[in-house]
């Protein structure tokens, strides 16, 4: 048996669990900032930081999918995150509060 395969058996039969990936999203009127392009598909902890001067808040959704995932209105300066497992695609986030996703307050992550 492989070193890795080994070290993968035995996490898994003491409850390891690998750390998630993390996603930084800058958030101010009227843009979205994504910390990096791409994450690995499993589990991604979102960290909403509200960088503007009005509350905000965070919708992801898989292109293509049906399920929508949020981040709670937050408020100038406060940040939020979440937890979720994702999968091989491209998601799209956005702000819903009123019209922030059409002035700009949107963007793509690719979940490889």
């Amino acid at each position: 048996m492989s070193k890795a395969l080994l070290t993968a058996v035995l996490g898994l039969a003491l409850g390891w669990q690998p750390t998630p990936a993390r996603l930084g999203v800058g958030a101010s009127e009227f843009h979205l900032v994504l910390s990096r392009p791409s994450v690995k598909a499993g589990v991604v902890e979102i960290e909403l930081q509200n960088d503007g001067q009005d509350p905000h808040d965070l919708r992801v959704r898989r292109v293509g999918g049906t399920h929508t995932f949020s981040i709670p209105l937050t408020d100038p300066g406060k940040h939020r995150s979440i937890s979720i497992r994702v999968r091989r695609g491209r998601y799209r986030l956005w702000c819903s509060v009123a019209d922030h996703a059409s002035l700009g307050m949107q963007a793509f992550l690719r979940v490889r």
